[in-house]
């Protein structure tokens, strides 16, 4: 299965998208800032980072960046409602996806669907 990490400060939105990923088959670990994402990083393998870049404590670009340290071969998808914080990721962090709000739930099951299809697809 499927394990993806999601930082998500807003609990309202956190709560819908791991409900729309489990219902999709991830198992997902939801946490409400990066400074709390850290640690099960540290103790656990994800296949998946999925992190809001605009956070208290540590945003979701240094978040990743220290993912990548951690685990290099997880991926890593952006969420954000903020062009200009789009653009910086995408520099920051070129080979992460970056999904912008609004999206539909169905959207965004179907970006990290599409994240690990690819990956199958090379692997077969």
């Amino acid at each position: 299965m499927i394990r993806i990490l999601l930082a998500e400060d807003d609990r309202v939105m956190r709560e819908y998208l791991t409900r729309a990923l489990e219902r999709s088959g991830y198992a997902v670990s939801a946490v409400d800032r990066g400074t709390a994402a850290i640690p099960l990083l540290q103790a656990e393998r994800f296949d998946l980072l999925l992190t809001d870049i605009v956070m208290p404590e540590m945003d979701g670009i240094e978040l990743a960046q220290r993912a990548s340290e951690i685990a290099p071969d997880m991926r890593v998808m952006f969420i954000t409602g903020f062009a200009a914080v789009t653009l910086k990721a995408g520099k920051q962090m070129p080979q992460a996806r970056i999904l912008s709000k609004p999206f539909h739930l169905r959207d965004l099951v179907l970006e990290v669907d599409r994240l690990f299809e690819a990956e199958n697809v090379g692997l077969n």
